[in-house]
């Protein structure tokens, strides 16, 4: 298995290198150059198993010789072994044909841990066995920091630079970022939006020679590793739901669109996964190129859901790769559109290639606060704003006698003050994380500089 990039021109990679690399040379997207099938009967096989068992065998083709079995399969078991669910993913029925995917059962809470623990060991196995030591830059509306940083603080080999827009996350989000104690870590808070903070990522890969100086590697949803560790969730809830032998649609709150590609790669693999709908608030650049064939990036506006303010979704790039026909050429001119006319339009054949596999909706503000009420009323249960954004989404895209999974990206008590706002309960913290907001934090005020933040990196990581 080899990779390539979706602008065509940096070298092709194996595994290992392109999860080390992140970002291509070229500015492009690794993606792999082939997506294995599975059989019917294979995928009829991983109903009921572990989870574990069905993410090395929905992963293992696309590792290639990175790690041998044993070594991936105990990676994988030490990825996951701290998530508090036994089924790591469960599903639960909210209506008639209506499922949650609950994917807040790991260390931070967030459907980032499934991609980021297992990374991280990815990474840890990979560097001891080199000797490498390397720099991780990474940009983060809220979850993505706290993931990363969870999974690699302490780690001898990585030192981890998060940035995060100041005040534009939830409080546990950061908090979350700024208590850890360990020294390999650093959160950084951006005077910007979440879109400043990717962009200065993307300078600082794109400076190769400051990107070869401190051995720069990424854990953002531009890493293609982050995107196959999420595939496997979506085969274990369309099992449940009995694939191969019926379809299964699923609404994905949407904002670096990572999440939602990920459900594509299952459905290119032979999962019947039928529509795959991106759920956005008021911040719907994604929503209106899938509806309008016009990518065209606006002002972020703040939100209750303050990981999906976003403008420029990162792995829409991989989307419009395949919807593209896998032509780099024309991806890298959408690209080069968007940086400097702020937008693209799609072509005809590329806009029906996208609507054969997405969907789109956006849900407002009241919207999202009135999901979380309602269903807390109807169902007991407590929603986080994402979470409502994708459920209110989703009910207007079910189809009759097609189970519909909204994919509940995080618990609701990383988002206290809005799910107070709608139900007037507060939910409290795990019990393992209940000292959240007593620990003292520990982060750094930054501009939105490119070359003060390549100053500091340089200063603060272990030589």
């Amino acid at each position: 298995m080899t990779y390539i990039s979706t602008r065509g021109i940096a070298p092709i990679l194996g595994f290992e290198e392109a999860m080390m690399t992140g970002l291509a040379r070229d500015g492009g997207l690794y993606v792999p150059d082939a997506v294995p099938v599975m059989g019917r009967d294979e995928i009829a096989a991983l109903a009921g198993r572990p989870y574990e068992e069905v993410a090395f065998r929905v992963m293992r083709p696309f590792v290639g010789e990175a790690f041998d079995d044993a070594t991936f399969s105990g990676l994988i078991e030490a990825a996951y072994s701290g998530f508090g669910h036994p089924a790591r993913a469960p599903l639960k029925q909210v209506a008639p044909g209506g499922f949650l995917l609950e994917l807040f059962h790991g260390p931070t809470l967030a459907f980032k841990d499934f991609a980021m623990q297992l990374i991280g060991q990815m990474f840890e196995a990979a560097l001891k066995r080199s000797g490498r030591r390397l720099t991780v830059v990474g940009a983060t509306s809220g979850d993505t920091g706290s993931a990363a940083i969870e999974a690699f603080r302490g780690m001898e080999a990585v030192d981890v630079f998060i940035l995060y827009p100041h005040v534009r996350v939830s409080e546990v989000q950061r908090r979350q970022m700024t208590t850890p104690v360990e020294s390999n870590v650093h959160a950084l808070a951006l005077h910007g939006d979440f879109d400043d903070c990717q962009a200065r990522v993307k300078d600082m890969f794109n400076d190769l020679a400051f990107r070869d100086e401190v051995a720069l590697a990424g854990v953002n949803s531009i890493n293609w590793a982050r995107v196959l560790a999420q595939v496997v969730y979506y085969v274990t809830a369309a099992t449940s739901l009995g694939a191969p032998h019926r379809e299964v649609d699923f609404c994905v709150p949407t904002g670096n669109f990572g999440d939602i590609f990920a459900g594509s790669i299952a459905r290119r693999m032979g999962v019947p996964v039928g529509r795959l709908i991106a759920a956005t608030n008021h911040n719907d650049v994604v929503a209106r190129a899938i509806r309008d064939g016009e990518y065209r990036k606006g002002r972020v506006e703040p939100s209750r859901s303050p990981s999906m303010d976003i403008q420029v979704s990162s792995n829409f790039e991989r989307a419009l790769f395949e919807a593209y026909g896998r032509d780099g050429a024309a991806v890298k001119q959408l690209m080069d559109e968007l940086k400097s006319a702020d937008g693209f339009a799609i072509s005809q054949g590329a806009r029906q290639a996208l609507s054969e596999v997405y969907g789109a909706g956006r849900a407002s503000e009241a919207e999202t606060l009135a999901r979380i009420r309602r269903t807390r009323a109807e169902t007991g249960e407590l929603l986080c704003p994402h979470t409502a954004v994708g459920l209110e989404v989703a009910e207007g895209a079910a189809r009759e006698g097609v189970p519909m999974v909204t994919l509940a990206t995080a618990h609701p008590a990383k988002f206290p003050d809005a799910v107070e706002e709608a139900t007037g309960e507060r939910p409290p913290l795990p019990s393992r994380m209940a000292d959240l907001y007593e620990r003292p934090e520990r982060v750094t005020r930054v501009d939105n500089d490119l070359s003060a933040l390549q100053h500091l990196i340089r200063s603060r990581r272990t030589s």
